[in-house]
């Protein structure tokens, strides 16, 4: 049997186009039907992105009666508005840069090359709504799950209430996910800006593009816009772009920045936003430390000055906050700030043990990947008793700059906290043989080995395929390998992934004492 039809609270989705039709077909149905609930659920599931999603669909898959609830899109930010959209942009723009630099390796392009952007932005919207399918509330159902469009909120510890409907669990898990954080900017909601949730949606390149932000979102985003033509300019308040990353990996980042015309601004203030004939004018306010890197290399000090940057668009990408909101955590004896989010232990139980919490709700790690080995702990630790844990977890990431950044395990600067003696292994691209052939030298791999027993505590990598390479890292790593075993591993060549066998290499030939040195020259000589 089948409920009221969902007719509200649709989200907009503009252009709506026949692939934005079909996107909101999936992942928002107008005209869908809530099923009539069972009087008992398994597990019932409130936010349908990544983590919500993989929970589900695992658990239905294991035989147990399950809910899903969403309120807004199906497939969540990595579908809609986040991986999916941002790397189909990233991919025409990636094209456009290399036809630029054909001519370096002896391709000649004939005339001007410009991307036309309404059809970027017209695959951008057709792929997404292809891959929109296996996200959808009609594949969903079929798997078994029982699917509510619509807002939930906990009535007490044991129940979520979607519309009329009131749904009864054994276990529950909250998944609804993070929301782009603006900021308290004067004049800035007046003026209007973009945040990753609205980008996609632009038919029009905006001709000059102030990127607040140097986060993975902002980075990411300045460079694909910067190739595709727009005039960038970004902004961050830190000392390096993507301030969590390696300071080495950030400053090749830089670089490329640089060739590709994106004019830097860190350490300026934003007094104020001005919107005046179309234009959003930004008032910054320059500090004492203040530098300004333009394309061509050089640095503008103006230590205390103040200017405007002129801007026909805003992006705002400087994090992410969890969406507690809404659904009456308190009736469920749920915990959470509005910063963090959920408070949950290792096993991802909230402090209601019937309930758990997993993906950008409760993480510090807000990305996909993420969300997806979380839903499969909570599947364990909430049908079956199991007691899985985040802290075992090994989750390597990756931001696709060009070249991309990719790491897995600790810094440099937490191991030294940790105390524990390390040796640090670190070769560069240019060392690599199928990276000279391909004319991607900028980069490098950095090892971070502990001193007494080799083991891998921590890799960043720089390459335009980073995030391709990592993953043997983040085995070996999973494995509890040595970083000088995977010397004895068989590597194609020529890849530039062999820079992780040339690292290993050189990791064991550091291990070649002078005292072992003798030793085997000795033993050589015996041999003779």
């Amino acid at each position: 049997m089948m409920a009221n039809a969902v007719t509200e609270n649709i989200p907009a989705l503009e252009p709506l186009d026949p692939h934005n039709e079909r996107l909101q077909a999936n992942v928002h149905p107008p005209h869908w039907r809530q099923p009539k609930p069972k009087p008992l659920y398994d597990l019932v599931v409130v936010g349908a992105g990544t983590a919500g999603l993989v929970s589900a669909a695992g658990a239905a898959g294991l035989g147990a009666k399950v809910a899903l609830v969403e309120k807004a899109l199906m497939g969540g930010d990595c579908l809609n508005v986040g991986c999916v959209p941002s790397k189909a942009l990233i991919r025409s723009a990636d094209v456009l840069a290399d036809l630029k630099r054909a001519g370096e390796l002896g391709v000649r392009v004939a005339g001007e090359v410009t991307a036309e952007f309404p059809l970027v932005m017209e695959r951008l919207r057709r792929l997404r709504a292809g891959l929109s399918g296996h996200d959808s509330a009609q594949r969903f159902s079929e798997l078994g799950v029982d699917v509510f469009i619509g807002e939930g909120r906990f009535i007490d510890g044991r129940s979520v209430g979607v519309d009329n409907n009131v749904l009864r669990f054994k276990k529950a898990v909250i998944a609804t996910g993070a929301r782009a954080v603006t900021l308290p900017i004067s004049g800035l909601a007046e003026a209007g800006y973009l945040t990753n949730e609205t980008l996609f949606s632009l038919t029009e390149l905006p001709r000059r593009l102030a990127v607040i932000g140097a986060g993975p979102i902002g980075c990411e985003m300045a460079q694909a816009f910067a190739r595709l033509g727009s005039q960038v300019t970004l902004l961050e308040q830190q000392k390096q772009l993507l301030p969590r990353e390696d300071r080495d990996a950030a400053a090749v980042v830089e670089k490329a920045f640089r060739e590709d015309g994106i004019q830097i601004d860190d350490h300026s203030r934003i007094v104020r936003v001005i919107s005046r004939g179309g234009e959003k004018i930004l008032e910054l306010e320059d500090s004492e430390e203040g530098r300004r890197v333009v394309p061509d290399g050089g640095d503008n000090l103006q230590p205390g000055g103040k200017r405007q940057l002129c801007v026909d668009a805003i992006l705002i990408g400087v994090g992410r906050a969890p969406n507690v909101e809404g659904l009456n955590l308190e009736a469920a004896g749920v915990q959470y700030d509005a910063r963090s989010g959920v408070k949950v232990d290792e096993c991802l139980r909230t402090t209601n043990r019937r309930i758990f919490a997993g993906g950008d709700i409760c993480s510090p790690y807000k990305f996909t990947h993420a969300a997806d080995a979380m839903a499969r702990i909570i599947i364990q630790n909430a049908l079956f008793f199991g007691r899985k844990k985040t802290t075992a977890l090994i989750i390597p990431w990756c931001t696709y700059t060009d070249p991309e950044i990719a790491h897995v395990g600790l810094y440099a600067a937490e191991i030294e906290k940790r105390g524990v003696a390390f040796d640090t292994i670190q070769l560069e691209l240019a060392e690599v043989d199928r990276a000279v052939l391909d004319s991607q030298t900028a980069g490098f791999l950095k090892v971070h080995v502990e001193r007494k027993r080799g083991r891998i505590l921590g890799a960043t990598l720089v390459a335009s395929h980073a995030g391709e390479m990592i993953s043997e890292l983040t085995v070996a790593m999973a494995a509890g390998m040595s970083l000088g075993s995977i010397g004895s591993i068989i590597h194609p060549y020529p890849t530039q992934a062999s820079i992780i066998k040339q690292a290993a290499d050189a990791y064991n030939r550091k291990r070649l004492t002078p005292r072992v040195s003798a030793l085997l020259q000795w033993m050589i000589k015996l041999n003779r």
